[in-house]
């Protein structure tokens, strides 16, 4: 077993309150913005990043990045996806501006793909994702992450004091016209 640092950097959380200072990378506008008029069914975050990463190929290759495997033939060997398909799910996340693309050769023309800082941001989302397939999903851990030594696990700390969140979370819906049941007004509900 090889143990090869992964491209990934996610704050880890603190004892105390965490402040976080904006730089450079929070700038950056939103390459992959999705108008949430246009989501049907609930307009969330959630279904507005599916837009962009939600099929299995797209996810399966930002794995591999994160691993330190950039060009086509790596991803495509890793993932086992078709070739086409890579093609395409790749070219929608340099849109996205989930990765980069980055020439490396000029004749004939060869690109490698790299994380952008949200490429980055979807480390966190893969390790729960892995953690889950871990727990219920396959009969034995086929990967795991260490931070010196340690073993990462996947879980929700409060931002503002620390704590760990467990089921006692409150919910709130900022999306005008919908509630937790779902939309509100007249004819909303059967």
């Amino acid at each position: 077993m090889s143990a090869a640092p992964i491209d990934v950097a996610a704050p880890a959380p603190s004892a105390g309150p965490q402040t976080s200072s904006p730089g450079p990378q929070a700038a950056a506008p939103h390459h992959g913005h999705v108008d949430l008029d246009e989501i049907k069914g609930r307009p969330c975050s959630v279904a507005a990043a599916l837009l962009v990463v939600g099929d299995r190929w797209s996810l399966l290759a930002v794995r591999e990045v994160l691993f330190g495997n950039h060009r086509f033939s790596e991803i495509v060997r890793n993932t086992g996806a078709p070739r086409d398909r890579l093609a395409a799910r790749l070219k929608v996340l340099v849109e996205a501006g989930v990765l980069e693309k980055r020439q490396y050769q000029d004749s004939p023309p060869r690109s490698s793909y790299h994380l952008t800082g949200a490429g980055r941001a979807l480390g966190a989302v893969l390790q729960a994702l892995r953690q889950w397939g871990d727990e219920y999903v396959v009969d034995a851990p086929t990967l795991t992450l260490h931070h010196h030594g340690h073993e990462i696990t996947t879980a929700w700390y409060c931002a503002t004091c620390g704590e760990p969140v467990g089921r006692d979370v409150e919910r709130e819906v900022t999306t005008p016209g919908w509630d937790l049941a779902g939309p509100t007004g007249e004819g909303a509900r059967d």
